[in-house]
């Protein structure tokens, strides 16, 4: 066994280009947050897999977001930024930062 052990990461931690997060007016966090990133504010909001009956393309990796898988969803904290909501991998929207312009379709 490796001497090494999983640490889950805080998404209020600001360091190591992460971005932090806070709830939206009330909302139960993890529901709907806003998440500050380098790249700008962003309305976040997680999908249980259950939820979600549809497939959706991810625009970090190009792949496709199975039905049932969980994932979430985001899109920009300006007014319209509702209708720039793309379905992300959870993985794939945290790191879309350290990808650099230009690596993500978004």
């Amino acid at each position: 066994m490796s001497p090494r052990k999983a640490r889950r990461m805080d998404p209020f931690d600001r360091g190591g280009g992460r971005g932090s997060s806070r709830p939206v007016g009330g909302a139960v966090p993890g529901v709907d947050q806003v998440e500050e990133w380098p790249d700008g504010d962003w309305h976040v909001r997680r999908v249980a897999g259950a939820g979600s009956g549809k497939v959706y393309r991810c625009p970090g990796c190009d792949q496709e977001i199975r039905a049932g898988l969980p994932h979430l969803v985001s899109w920009p904290a300006w007014a319209g930024g509702e209708d720039e909501r793309r379905h992300w991998h959870s993985a794939c929207w945290r790191n879309r930062v350290r990808r650099g312009p230009g690596r993500s379709r978004y």
